[in-house]
């Protein structure tokens, strides 16, 4: 029934290396995270940025839709893709998933 104060006092207080290594698995899953998930998709991103900013006229592209078309006309946040004959539609440019071919950009030699 009594409690002496030296048993009262025997545990010791938490130490900050002990508080420290709790937190050292959650910041390798941020870690592993970053570079499993995070920067692949950061860069494929970039990628699809750089090809939407680069259409020009005659470039033939695949919409988000599945429509294929040749590009007429690039205005700031659209484009004229003409998917048949006579047949145009405006696409916004985040929905073009891919450029089939390119347009060229040499212009054809003469024939002599």
């Amino acid at each position: 029934m009594f409690v002496t104060p030296a048993y009262a006092q025997a545990t010791a207080a938490p130490g900050g290396a002990a508080a420290f290594a709790q937190f050292v698995p959650l910041i390798l899953v941020f870690a592993i995270m970053y570079f499993l998930i995070l920067r692949p998709q950061q860069r494929k991103l970039r990628q699809h940025r750089d090809m939407v900013a680069a259409l020009k006229r005659g470039d033939e592209i695949i919409t988000n839709g599945g429509l294929i078309g040749r590009v007429v006309s690039v205005r700031d946040d659209e484009v004229d893709v003409e998917i048949a004959q006579n047949v145009r539609v405006r696409v916004v440019r985040g929905m073009i998933s891919q450029v089939v071919s390119q347009a060229a950009t040499a212009a054809p030699a003469a024939k002599s």
